[in-house]
């Protein structure tokens, strides 16, 4: 894993990483987006396990239902291929096909 991508795993996870564990993630799944979609995956079924709210009448009330949201709108933005990674060659294994457009120019004529 390079500095490219541990850059850009750190875009996406935020920044108090365990470089180790990423690199062995990514030695495990092959590619960026595989090692921040487990990463979220697994910060979403912690947050998911505990209590979602908590209140305390008068004192304090705390809610984790928009990180929870906020969590899988990131996954499904890494599922549907937003924000490539370093290490993903455009439309190598995902099926998509780049198309590019050309200018015709008029040539003068004899």
């Amino acid at each position: 894993m390079n500095t490219d991508v541990q850059a850009w795993l750190q875009s996406q996870l935020g920044t108090p990483l365990d470089l180790t564990d990423l690199t062995t993630r990514y030695a495990r799944l092959g590619t960026a987006r595989r090692v921040a979609l487990e990463v979220l995956n697994e910060r979403l079924a912690n947050l998911r396990a505990q209590v979602t709210t908590v209140n305390v009448s008068g004192v304090v009330s705390v809610s984790f239902t928009e990180n929870i949201k906020a969590y899988e709108r990131q996954i499904a933005a890494l599922e549907a291929g937003g924000s490539p990674a370093p290490d993903e060659v455009p439309g190598s294994d995902d099926g998509t096909v780049l198309l590019g457009t050309f200018q015709l120019v008029e040539r003068p004529r004899r």
